[in-house]
């Protein structure tokens, strides 16, 4: 797989990431131990080098899979994980304390099993903590070598550049696809400008561009996306045009929804680089070969065409987490 370079940090990652959350995770009962295990490894035979996992992913057992299922490749991948909410809770709120982040290092480190944490995300930004305070304590900790690079999560423009004059942020992971595009307002002119990558999550819509969801689907009672809005049946029966129109163009090119979902985002800036997750490995497969799915020009002004007609429908978090994003 070909390899990209987040920002101007030096950082380089494969074209593609891995997103481990669902292992264990957001969407459903966590994956048997050995399956998940076989997954993540199965992405790296693959040519992914770049895995995601965080605090909050369990709590805590996500970075204990992602730690054994990596060790025997350590040297070869870049493992980002984040910080950020008080006891790596989401539903208790955020904690950006530098006491707190300093504790999460700490604890990632043991959980991960590595020496150092490539790249440290602040998971969502913390109201009561100036990001100044929060960009120090990310510098202190790259200084004492526990840290290489400092990332962040659904920041607001403004605060990303309080936080890079202090600690150059190397990537900015929120959400981005094709049906979720307000990045390309002011987050993605902003990244550019700094030199700053940018790792969208959820680039599949939380599976919704694959095709695989209609509104007649059902969710396990533990899925996250029995509370989103823009899952409601209602909502996906709306949204279900955009699927339509995505199936229209992978037809023509020969691939599937989510390989030419996944190489639109690829297409959008070189810095980009997606983390699409599974918990299959048929679909694992799948997503690796949207990164050999090249979009010519016009190929890119059809996509644009057909969506740009399509208002989806439904907000994309529950108000209660809406008001932790672009702070």
């Amino acid at each position: 797989m070909q390899k990209r370079e987040l920002g101007k940090s030096g950082l380089e990652v494969s074209a593609l990431g891995f997103g481990c959350m669902g292992l264990s995770f957001g969407f459903g009962p966590a994956t048997e131990k050995t399956e998940a295990i076989k997954v993540i490894r199965a992405a790296y035979e693959g040519g992914v080098t770049f895995f995601d996992t965080a605090e909050a992913y369990g709590p805590g057992t996500n970075e204990e899979l992602v730690g054994e299922a990596l060790a025997p490749f350590r040297d070869k991948v870049v493992i980002a994980t984040k910080f950020g909410f008080q006891n790596g809770v989401p539903s208790q709120g955020v904690n950006s304390d530098p006491a707190n982040i300093r504790a999460v290092a700490e604890a990632s480190l043991k959980r991960l099993n590595i020496d150092v944490i490539d790249l440290f995300y602040q998971h969502r930004v913390d109201p009561k903590v100036p990001i100044v305070d929060v960009a120090g304590t990310m510098k202190d900790l790259i200084q004492e070598g526990k840290v290489k690079h400092f990332g962040m999560s659904e920041a607001g423009a403004a605060t990303i550049r309080r936080a890079h004059a202090v600690q150059p942020v190397t990537a900015l992971q929120s959400e981005y696809s094709l049906w979720w595009r307000e990045p390309e307002q002011e987050i993605l002119p902003t990244l550019e400008e700094l030199g700053i990558g940018f790792v969208p999550f959820s680039p599949l819509g939380k599976g919704f561009l694959t095709g695989a969801i209609s509104d007649k689907t059902e969710f396990d009672k533990t899925d996250f996306r029995n509370i989103v809005p823009r899952f409601s049946a209602d909502a996906r029966k709306a949204n279900q045009s955009l699927v339509d129109a995505l199936g229209t163009i992978a037809d023509q090119k020969g691939a599937t929804k989510a390989q030419v979902a996944l190489a639109w985002l690829l297409a959008q800036k070189p810095w980009i680089v997606p983390i699409p997750g599974t918990t299959k490995l048929h679909r694992l497969e799948e997503n690796l070969g949207g990164a050999r799915v090249e979009l010519s020009s016009a190929d890119l002004a059809a996509i644009h065409d057909a969506i740009s007609v399509i208002d989806v429908q439904g907000d994309r978090y529950p108000a209660q987490m809406q008001s932790m994003v672009n702070r």
